[in-house]
């Protein structure tokens, strides 16, 4: 069975590096709300997780990865994202006899949107606000004690005034531990799933039509918007546990990602960890891509107990190359 996985796997990797990271699709894919980044932890060591990632942050960067959720897990962060918009994300996973089942949602808010028309250039006095959910479920389970499975499915919904487009999108991955030492593989398939089209009264249109009377009515008439591919990705990582001393680890993961819009990204994460409490993050990507914005990030948490529960503290920050202010977020997890 793992062979035939590992088999699986390479296709995978050999199709997606040849059809992916093209430049001629550079920019045409919509719904980017599903690649902004979440989790403290993770993106702090530049997302090169999915071969480690656990819990309740896994529903983003690998849905296997909650198969190793111990009990119940809540999660909720808050990212500063770029041109004064935010991210805010919840998470909740819980294991049972048959897997781990975990519901999450991420809430993109674009800020306040005066609106222009062409008459009215400088405003029209209306202001509105753009808020961009997507909503997940999850499902993950551990074959063997090596060997995890996991999938999503996601609803995508954007709603600009008058204007929408709804969608779905699946998430697959797995993760591998092949017991040399404290090697892990990960695989994710990411953001898979139908064409997006705008629709909704916003494409309505009072006109005349050619051909009919002068003094007739005028027609109303719905425009039809051109669909959109979703932006899916493939990314296949590895990381490995480096015991420093009796009380510390220097974990390490390497990740290849293939994407369907961009240049392909290779990324670098380090975690020193302490006494199995305090952490120390770091990470970097590396993409060839002109104007590539983002760059080095780096982070650090706490874990702690509140009596009967577990809790552990987040923060990252992220630098931003060009154009925009660097941005950070924070994370809170609880475990039951």
């Amino acid at each position: 069975m793992l062979k035939k996985l590992f088999t699986l796997a390479a296709i995978l990797l050999l199709v997606t590096s040849v059809a992916l990271g093209a430049d001629s699709k550079m920019g045409t894919a919509g719904a980017t709300e599903l690649r902004i980044p979440i989790g403290a932890r993770s993106t702090a060591m530049a997302g090169a997780v999915v071969a480690d990632v656990s819990g309740t942050e896994a529903l983003f960067w690998n849905p296997a990865g909650a198969a190793a959720a111990m009990g119940t897990e809540a999660y909720v962060s808050y990212r500063g994202y770029l041109a004064d918009t935010y991210l805010t994300y919840f998470g909740l996973v819980s294991s049972f006899g048959y897997g781990t089942v975990g519901v999450h949602a991420k809430i993109l808010n674009l800020g306040e949107i005066y609106v222009t028309t062409e008459d009215a250039w400088d405003g029209t006095g209306e202001v509105y606000t753009v808020n961009i959910p997507v909503l997940g479920l999850s499902y993950a389970r551990a074959l063997t004690d090596r060997v995890s499975v996991g999938a999503t499915a996601m609803y995508v919904s954007e709603e600009i005034m008058d204007t929408s487009a709804r969608g779905l999108a699946f998430d697959f991955g797995f993760q591998y531990v092949p017991g040399w030492n404290t090697l892990k593989l990960g695989m994710a398939m990411k953001n898979y799933g139908p064409r997006m089209r705008y629709s909704g009264p916003g494409f309505e249109h009072s006109t005349p039509v050619p051909g009919d009377d002068p003094e007739a009515s005028n027609r109303i008439l719905s425009l039809e918007s051109a669909d959109f591919e979703l932006p899916s990705y493939f990314q296949l990582g590895i990381s490995y546990d480096f015991m420093l001393a009796e009380s510390g680890m220097l974990r390490t993961g390497l990740d290849f990602q293939s994407n369907n819009f961009s240049q392909d990204e290779y990324r670098l994460g380090v975690e020193y960890v302490l006494q199995k409490r305090f952490f120390l993050r770091g990470g970097y990507v590396y993409c060839d891509q002109d104007d590539y914005l983002y760059g080095a990030t780096f982070g650090v948490g706490v874990d702690f107990n509140l009596g009967q529960t577990k809790a552990a503290v987040n923060y990252t920050h992220n630098f931003i190359n060009d154009y925009f202010d660097d941005v950070s977020e924070i994370s809170i997890v609880f475990g039951f």
